[in-house]
């Protein structure tokens, strides 16, 4: 007589998974496959209807299966280049987006849209410590390029928005570096503005809030920047600066008015 073999029910229940897994259906490898590809079409209108403001009427957008964006076509000023851009990059469908507009708005000579930046940008934050920014500024077939030092990522997009916004800028490049963020340097800013500005003949410095001399600071590295009247007060300025305690080196490139531009690394 046969023996009836005895079946746990923790066996049965194990032999229960597995045949309800192997009976379950293998996908096929079909099935796995890549999310399907953006629609063109799909993608041009959502990325058109983001330029739907006056200002981008002449601008054309055309969005490849890969979610490109590529932007073409004219506007006015810089701003609206930039603000296109940004728009597009938020529709949905786009990954990326290649700008290719062109600023067609009035046309300034660099050499006057120089000085009428640069007017600008010496005001750019008065009232916030703007004597602690020193962003310099060239310009090159209405290309502005923005470089030197800000104290914070707000005045660097401040002096960025005010050149972006002005007619005539065909683009801008950014390479303005923002100091790093130290309680330790706002402390040896404050102790170096009040070394320079307080020492009698570099008062006047102080006076105009578009023509102080700049104080910018890096881990505890000075350098100073702006135009001062004469040679003994640029000296004067960097030996102020020099006896702070704290400051580990002093670079001076203050400018003599009326002489021509040069650095002085002390």
């Amino acid at each position: 007589m046969a023996r009836t073999k005895y079946l746990s029910p923790a066996s049965l229940i194990a032999a229960a998974l597995i045949v309800g897994v192997t009976a379950l259906p293998v996908p096929s490898i079909a099935a796995a496959s890549a999310p399907a590809a953006v629609d063109q079409q799909d993608g041009n209108n959502a990325a058109q209807s983001r330029l739907n403001k006056s200002q981008f009427k002449d601008v054309k957008v055309s969005v490849d299966n890969n979610g490109i964006a590529t932007l073409t076509g004219t506007v006015s000023l810089y701003e609206y280049k930039r603000d296109a851009q940004n728009r597009v990059r938020k529709a949905k469908g786009v990954n990326a987006v290649r700008n290719d507009i062109q600023v067609a708005g009035q046309t300034v000579s660099d050499e006057d849209l120089k000085k009428k930046l640069g007017e600008k940008l010496t005001y750019d934050r008065v009232g916030y410590g703007n004597a602690f920014n020193s962003i310099s500024l060239s310009v090159e077939n209405g290309v502005v390029t923005l470089g030197g030092h800000a104290r914070t990522d707000v005045d660097k997009d401040s002096a960025v928005a005010l050149v972006s916004t002005y007619p005539g800028v065909k683009d801008v490049v950014d390479d303005i570096e923002v100091d790093p963020t130290s309680i330790m340097d706002d402390q040896t800013r404050l102790a170096v503005a009040r070394s320079v500005y307080g020492y009698p003949t570099l008062n006047k410095y102080a006076i105009d809030p578009a023509k102080p001399i700049r104080i910018s600071v890096q881990n505890g590295h000075v350098e100073l920047y702006g135009v001062v009247d004469s040679k003994a007060d640029k000296d004067a300025a960097y030996l102020r600066a020099n006896s702070v305690p704290g400051v580990f080196s002093v670079k001076n490139y203050l400018q003599v008015a009326g002489q021509q531009s040069e650095s002085d690394n002390k």
